[in-house]
């Protein structure tokens, strides 16, 4: 088997050579879903291991049966033959993924003007960062008694970094804090898209939630890595971007924000290569936008109840080990919390979130920041992986969003309001 993956990669040089420039970047490229038999699945995984490797080619979005993986147009007869050697059954779900980039490139410019920003943000389309930030800026002024903004650093191109912190107005000190965020990986749009909602409804809807600010106040970041953000609005081209912006290399350009704490920083999960998309930088913390939350995670440790960070996709909720197949010794704990969100989800809408350990769950993912708040102090910490959407999985069209962060939201209120009976303020 090694053999038959080795001559897969190997075309590589030949067939980097070969491909022209194209207006469209993605132009012909194909996702593949991966079943194979639970026998075989060690097999799968061990060649999905191999393929990420030639990052030219193939983008391993999810390992496990199914799995699945974006391909090369020059790349795909062997790849298709790999399949069948290896008795892997496979279909196409985007037959090509540079044609629905760009139609929904398209869609979300039409609806930028048809829903122009006027001071509130919906879930009729997707918003930007500068949007983002002003939504919340005009909160803290409508609501100066229960919202408040804090500048919490700078990203790599300087754009500023701000959370919101939601309180119900009575200012008593030493509360016990969620700390929530989203938007670390760039290309997952429905990240930011989650938390705003939740930051409409914590604020906008007080009344509602009042029992969840009574002894708790809220602080969430709505986009982490704001330069990939940004980034993959310019064009369907870049709309899949990952990392950081930062350079890595002379070549290579962003480092995994989600690899690049300092707990276990650089063990599995993780890339040495300064070009894979889970690089995990040159040291730990090389990245300013995983200093913003580290501080953030160092600043609530005494008080913070529940980290949660939001991600794409899924749908899961992983909470600890990412580093290790071991669990935490409060793994009880853990997963009541997780079932709590699971449970209030499936009855509302029918979705079966997985929920468990990161390793067991997904994937082997060192350096991460839920690991990083969890061993910090926080009792609760989870990744929530909503969940796919569109013919690319990572770009739901617009259609979704108010189902998707609506559905997450009753899973998140779930399982903050187990967080507040299990941790009542000291």
């Amino acid at each position: 088997m090694r053999g038959i993956i080795q001559g897969v990669l190997w075309c590589t040089i030949w067939c980097y050579c070969m491909a022209s420039s194209q207006a469209n970047l993605y132009k012909g490229y194909k996702v593949y879903e991966l079943a194979a038999s639970k026998a075989r699945s060690a097999n799968l995984d061990f060649m999905l291991s191999q393929l990420a490797n030639n990052r030219t080619y193939y983008d391993v979005y999810t390992s496990g049966s199914p799995a699945h993986i974006m391909v090369h147009p020059d790349a795909q007869p062997q790849f298709v033959d790999l399949m069948n050697e290896q008795a892997v059954n496979y279909k196409i779900i985007n037959n090509d993924v540079g044609h629905t980039l760009r139609n929904h490139y398209e869609k979300n410019q039409k609806l930028r003007n048809l829903y122009p920003f006027e001071g509130r943000l919906g879930t009729e389309r997707y918003y930007t960062h500068d949007e983002i930030t002003q939504y919340i800026e005009n909160l803290a002024q409508l609501y100066p008694d229960r919202v408040f903004i804090r500048t919490v650093g700078r990203t790599y191109e300087g754009r500023w970094l701000k959370t919101i912190k939601i309180t119900n107005g009575d200012r008593r000190a030493n509360k016990n804090v969620i700390l929530v965020d989203g938007g670390f990986h760039a290309r997952e749009w429905i990240s930011p898209a989650a938390a705003v909602y939740a930051i409409g409804e914590l604020v906008e809807n007080y009344e509602t939630y009042a029992d969840l600010l009574l002894d708790y106040d809220w602080v969430i970041l709505p986009v982490v890595n704001a330069d990939g953000y940004v980034y993959t609005h310019l064009n369907e081209d870049t709309r899949m971007w990952r990392k950081t912006r930062q350079p890595s290399s002379e070549s290579c350009i962003g480092t995994d924000p989600n690899r690049n704490f300092d707990f276990h920083w650089n063990e599995e999960g993780a890339s040495e290569d300064p070009c894979a998309e889970t690089y995990a930088g040159p040291k730990a913390f090389s990245e300013p936008e995983a200093v913003v939350v580290r501080d953030l995670i160092k600043s609530y440790a005494k008080v913070g109840k529940m980290y949660l960070t939001l991600h794409s996709y899924g749908p899961y909720i992983l909470y600890p080990w990412g580093w290790t197949l071991d669990v935490p010794d409060t793994v009880e704990d853990l997963h009541e919390v997780a079932q709590a969100g699971y449970e209030a989800m499936f009855n509302a809408t029918g979705v079966e979130y997985e929920i468990g350990p990161s390793t067991e769950v997904l994937y082997v993912a060192a350096g991460a920041s839920d690991d990083y708040a969890f061993n910090a102090g926080f009792p609760i910490s989870f990744t929530m992986e909503l969940p796919p959407g569109g013919q690319h999985l990572f770009d739901p069209p617009a259609s979704d969003i108010d189902g998707l962060v609506k559905e997450a939201w009753i899973g998140i209120l779930a399982m903050a309001r187990k967080v507040v009976e299990k941790y009542p303020l000291a």
